[in-house]
């Protein structure tokens, strides 16, 4: 009589390991699911609602340079900076003479672009702890003031004297150049924030210096 044949046996394999679903830059701990629902499915107006709201926060960061926040750093975006940019290139441009309006709109706008950037690169290689797009944000928020300045010496500076809008200038570069070493500060190691702080000043020293000539 042939033996019955052994019993098959049961393999089981171990349950995979339970995934964090949460994504950064805002989203916290939220699953992927809920995150695509409420950004795909919410009204086109509510979106733009909330990227208003973002670019309002930020603006009160550079506003108030003592409530700086670093976490605003997360939800980083380049929509107001590109309009800072924007703005400052259009100020500038009407204000020079015909045969220079698209230089001087060309050249604030590769200033400010090409200098952030290295103005960044020059941040990580110092053992900064933000991302190049965080930088990037920071900067352009933070020409802010220097945009109200051109409003005010293109539209009442040739009324009021050089020296009046030298004093202007000057309060805007020392504004925007405070704002932003205090969101970089705090992501640089101690000993070297000097050295991250001077490209800085250089950066919004050349704007400043456009902003006067204009």
């Amino acid at each position: 009589v042939g033996q019955a044949p052994p019993a098959a046996l049961a393999i089981s394999w171990p349950s995979p390991p339970a995934m964090d679903a949460g994504i950064g830059s805002g989203a916290g701990s939220r699953p992927v699911g809920m995150m695509l629902e409420s950004t795909i499915d919410e009204p086109v107006v509510e979106t733009i609602m909330r990227d208003v709201r973002m670019v309002g926060n930020k603006m009160k960061c550079v506003m108030d340079p003592r409530k700086v926040d670093v976490s605003t750093l997360k939800d980083w975006d380049l929509w107001g900076p590109l309009i800072l940019c924007l703005l400052l290139a259009t100020i500038l441009s009407v204000s020079a003479p015909p045969a220079q309006k698209s230089l001087v709109f060309t050249s604030v706008f590769v200033i400010v672009w090409c200098g952030s950037g290295v103005v960044t690169v020059n941040a990580l290689l110092l053992g900064g702890t933000l991302s190049f797009f965080q930088s990037i944000c920071v900067l352009g928020y933070c020409i802010f003031p220097l945009t109200v300045a051109s409003v005010f010496c293109v539209t009442i500076g040739s009324v009021i004297g050089f020296w009046i809008r030298l004093v202007v200038v000057a309060f805007c570069f020392v504004w925007a150049s405070t704002a932003s070493v205090g969101f970089l500060s705090a992501l640089v190691p101690e000993n070297r924030r000097a050295l991250a702080a001077y490209p800085v000043f250089l950066f919004y020293l050349s704007i400043s210096w456009m902003v006067l000539v204009q």
